[in-house]
């Protein structure tokens, strides 16, 4: 499976609008399943204790206003025509604005990066002027560079909003499918109700979780169509109601209507924003699923579908609302009282069906930005199912579905009211896009080079409203909004433990690493037996020779005759194009058959299984060695670092008029077309597995490099070992407690429970040697 091919065409295509609608029509399934929903609980949350529906209707009324103008200000406002435009080569999210930071101020928490992977071409800065020396840009740059506090401030800031995302993931799921549930409560009487409506919404959460593993992708195309059906459902319901019940509803869209609102509640209804928050959850799924669409797809969905259907049916709702003051059922506000009856059954089915489709949205939007966590170090090791060989994207991660679905399954039987559930779920949202516009300030000063009082501007204006909505959510913390906290500490104590003792690792090996003079010292030999075999040693260091490989030196009396170090790396931008691939360069003289190669993914990136990956891998080095004997043109610029010349070279498919390796088990096959090739073959007697380099027969290459070659060709046939560190970290004397805590419980206790890391775990033991080392951090 290699989505390599494809991943850029949406980037350099020109759209035409036939695409364009397409990707619309595709993202009202993905990205707008939550937000279409909230009418379902809006209403309800909002009246559920802090405030009184009286006869006068100042306070539905002043409810609607508040929906409409939230609705407009920050979906509409804030993230369709500012956010959406701070993507990163294409990609939304909170770690998509920290990784957009990271490349523009040099605050990257990565410890490996180099200055090769500035010359890649999703890395390259926007074309705008940079900032000159005197300006406030240019100050506050060179503040975060030089101050650890501010850099590490600014990734906790990432880390709660992704943490907060997957809190939502837990209680958006939740408080969707029983509201859509809660419908039943009209059909019933109440005792009947209670013990209805729990154990449905707890299978349909069951069923939804245990479908994940067969993807999205499978029932995706069934999305957009019930989604479309839901917001014509709730549009047509509420200009039915607006015609028939009130036709003047509009006049409570005037923010005049906020302020009697307001005067008339006081604190409670300062109290019951935490409920009317609730429309715009989901809104932060626009700028996450970014990656799957399109700046204008998205837009336009939004504008001219999503938009309006909303605010009709909040309109209709509060028009129904304002002529029936004293309603039958203990569900007197809320969405079904408002549906005409003969439709409540078709309705309720449709919500659920929509409650489902924006579960499983911010489900996927879930195992999306824990996957970019974990290839940026803040996440421990899981493992990643790749679910779809055609959409980028979808993904399932096992572990993390089953948590989120017991966590999710716990919040629906320990609170079993949309009030809590609304509470909780409110307090995640608007955290999430509290963060977004702390780190939109900054990227507005330092990507894009604007005025910094349009950044304070831009922070005033929407942080005063998100804080007024945040501190409503906030003072309800015992009644529900002390969940997403709770979660909250635990992810990001989780995630700031592991990308702590990662840190920690990689300066252990910077600090320990062995000089280049000592492996001079020992000769092409190393002082031991050189066996045939490729002998792959895992590293994460960019440069030098790691503790470890001293420490075979002198405790094997042999080695294989062609060594590679191996560092897998991932790098602050989303893709890597597979020209951009690999950095592969000579650890001293040629003779030596020691490689360096640097592999390097973005953090959206799909990994090779390890068959396919080996094969790159050799194939790229044999391809390093043709283009340092031939200096062909084409091959990108050398970069140095500490006497090691790294050169940029794609995977194959990128140099089809290169090197191509081909393998069998045949005692002769000739290629068609070798007549106009030169091969280099190994003179091995019955080999496990023939190996042969096809050589282009232009540009002629020297005879060293012919042999050196010859030396890969016989060492791919006799096989790959994998070498592997396995690193025991402890505190070492005198570290204080905290450290000890975090280093020797902590990470130990994190890294023992993860997964081993992805590349190795399908070569068989016989390839494998693991050596254990003492880490003293």
């Amino acid at each position: 499976m290699d989505l390599e091919t494809g991943v850029y065409q949406n980037h350099v295509k020109k759209e035409s609008w036939k695409r364009v609608l397409i990707l619309a029509y595709q993202s009202l399934g993905v990205v707008y399943g939550d937000l279409s929903t909230s009418p379902l609980y809006v209403y309800k949350s909002a009246f559920a204790e802090d405030i009184q529906h009286s006869e006068s209707n100042e306070e539905i009324y002043g409810v609607l206003s508040f929906v409409f103008w939230t609705l407009t200000l920050i979906p509409l406002l804030k993230y369709v025509f500012i956010v959406l435009k701070a993507d990163d080569n294409g990609e939304g999210g909170t770690f998509a604005l920290y990784s957009l930071l990271c490349r523009h101020a040099r605050v990257n928490s990565l410890p490996n990066c180099q200055l090769a992977d500035e010359e890649l071409s999703e890395y390259k800065k926007d074309a705008i002027t940079n900032p000159t020396p005197s300006s406030f840009g240019s100050r506050l740059k060179s503040t975060l560079e030089k101050h650890r506090v501010l850099q590490k401030f600014l990734l906790v800031l990432a880390l709660i909003g992704t943490c907060m995302v997957i809190g939502d993931g837990i209680l958006t799921p939740a408080i969707s499918v029983f509201s859509a549930v809660s419908g039943l409560g009209l059909s019933m009487s109440k005792e009947h109700h209670k013990c209805v409506e729990v154990p449905v919404a707890c299978l349909i959460l069951i069923g939804l979780f245990a479908l994940q593993h067969f993807g999205t992708h499978r029932v995706g195309f069934l999305f957009a169509p019930i989604v479309i059906t839901w917001l014509f459902c709730i549009s047509t319901i509420g200009l039915y109601n607006i015609i028939h019940w009130n036709p003047h509803v509009y006049q409570a869209l005037s923010p005049y209507y906020m302020f009697k609102f307001l005067k008339k509640t006081q604190r409670g209804g300062w109290m019951s924003l935490g409920g009317i928050l609730l429309c715009i959850t989901g809104s932060e799924a626009m700028f996450a699923d970014l990656g799957h669409f399109s700046q204008l797809s998205i837009k336009i969905a939004f504008t001219f579908v999503v938009y309006p259907s909303l605010i009709l049916a909040y309109m209709g709702q509060a028009a129904y609302l304002s002529q029936h003051h004293v309603l039958p059922s203990d569900y007197r506000i809320g969405f079904y009282v408002s549906v005409p009856e003969k439709l409540r059954w078709p309705v309720l089915g449709i919500a659920i069906l929509a409650a489902v489709v924006g579960s499983q949205a911010i489900i996927t939007g879930t195992f999306s930005i824990i996957k970019q966590c974990q290839a940026l170090g803040c996440f421990p090791r899981v493992k990643i199912v790749h679910t779809s060989s055609k959409m980028h994207g979808q993904i399932y991660i096992p572990e993390i579905n089953w948590i989120l679905m017991c966590l999710c399954l716990a919040v629906t039987v320990g609170f079993r009211d949309t009030k809590r559930m609304g509470n909780a779920s409110g307090l995640a949202v608007i955290t999430v896009m509290l963060v977004t516009t702390c780190l939109m300030s900054l990227v507005i000063v330092l990507c894009w080079h604007r005025s910094v009082f349009l950044a304070i501007a831009f922070v005033f204006f929407f942080g005063t409203i998100e804080a007024l909505y945040f501190s409503a959510s906030l003072i309800k913390f015992l009644e529900g909004a002390w969940v997403p906290i709770a979660l909250a500490f635990i992810f990001s104590t989780i995630m700031y433990i592991w990308h702590y003792g990662t840190l920690k690792k990689y300066e252990f090996d910077v600090q320990n690493k062995v000089s280049i003079n000592w492996l001079l010292s020992l000769g092409p030999s190393f002082g031991i037996v050189r066996v045939r075999g490729i002998g792959l040693i895992h590293t994460e260091l960019v440069s030098g020779i790691p503790a470890m490989f001293s420490h075979f030196v002198a405790n094997l009396p042999a080695f294989h005759q062609v060594l590679v170090f191996l560092c897998i790396k991932s790098v602050p931008v989303p893709h890597v194009k597979p020209e951009e691939r690999f950095l592969v360069g000579h650890i001293g003289p040629k003779e030596y058959r020691l490689y360096r190669c640097i592999v390097r993914y973005g953090y959206r990136d799909f990994h090779k299984d390890d068959m396919e990956f080996e094969k790159d891998l050799v194939c790229s080095i044999a391809e390093f060695i043709r283009a340092e004997s031939a200096k062909i043109n084409g091959i990108k610029d050398d970069f140095e670092k500490e006497n090691e010349k790294m050169t940029v070279v794609g995977s194959p498919s990128t140099h089809t008029d290169g090197i191509q390796m081909c393998e069998d088990n045949m005692a002769d096959v000739d290629l068609p077309g070798t007549s106009e090739l030169k091969e280099i073959r190994s003179p091995v007697i019955q080999p496990r597995k023939r190996v042969r380099f096809v050589l282009p027969e232009s540009p002629k290459i020297e005879d060293s490099a012919r042999g050196e070659l010859q030396d890969l060709s016989d060492a791919r046939e006799a096989g790959i070992a994998y070498i592997l560190g396995h690193a025991h970290m402890r505190a070492k004397q005198g570290s204080n407690l905290l450290k000890k805590l975090v280093i020797n419980v902590g990470y130990d206790f994190l890294r023992r429970n993860c997964r081993a890391p992805s590349y190795p775990l399908s070569v068989p033991h016989a390839s494998t040697l693991e050596v254990g080392m003492i880490y003293h951090v």
